[in-house]
């Protein structure tokens, strides 16, 4: 397994520069963070004592990785869980926050591990991941990225303005399910013909 700030350099690359889409709940954000991460954080980057815009526009890209590896790896607890899952779980942090947690929770609640789905990583879903893990080790990573996958298939069902994040303008796979489909085994991953098929039924 690549070290966590190797991971974290990968999901800067992946998250890409500034942007300020006014359809993003994120609003302005610059390798994945966004300005509310920065104010809730207090991350002055330009040193005049408040939080804003500039300060999205100036952030490097060693201080996103810094934030993405204490505030969305270390102090969630995506360490205690299986080290094969810790990818896929840390990557969907910083993209989706605590639905994240809320994902591997469910999972495994459907796998017979009742885990309450509140987003945190405690005692209980550490035993509950882990229990699952020992079940079905070859199977637990796949199973999370395809609930990854149909959670953003989902959201973009009830939020039409982010349906462009998951299906590009000629009809193929946008940047979430491929996201997605990046911590899965090929033998899951859909075919352009499912895909589109999947998203029909969008305007």
């Amino acid at each position: 397994m690549h070290s966590v700030q190797d991971i974290a350099k990968e999901i800067v690359a992946r998250e890409g520069g500034f942007v300020d889409d006014a359809s993003d709940p994120g609003c302005a954000t610059k390798y994945g963070v966004t300005i509310g991460t920065l104010r809730r954080l207090g991350f002055d980057t330009t040193g005049d004592g408040k939080v804003g815009i500039d300060d999205v526009r100036c952030l490097t890209r060693t201080q996103a990785e810094t934030i993405f590896v204490e505030h969305y790896f270390r102090r969630p607890g995506i360490g205690n869980l299986p080290e094969a899952i810790q990818a896929s779980v840390f990557d969907m942090y910083v993209n989706a926050g605590t639905n994240a947690v809320k994902i591997l929770q469910r999972l495994v609640s459907d796998m017979g591990f009742p885990c309450t789905a509140d987003g945190v990583i405690g005692p209980q879903t550490i035993r509950q991941v882990q229990s699952a893990w020992e079940a079905a080790p070859g199977h637990l990573g796949d199973a999370y990225a395809i609930a990854r996958r149909n959670w953003y298939y989902a959201l973009a069902d009830g939020r039409p303005a982010s349906r462009k994040y998951a299906r590009r303008r000629d009809g193929g796979k946008g940047g979430w399910i491929t996201r997605a489909e990046e911590f899965m085994s090929d033998r899951y991953r859909l075919t352009e013909a499912q895909h589109r098929e999947r998203v029909a039924s969008w305007a």
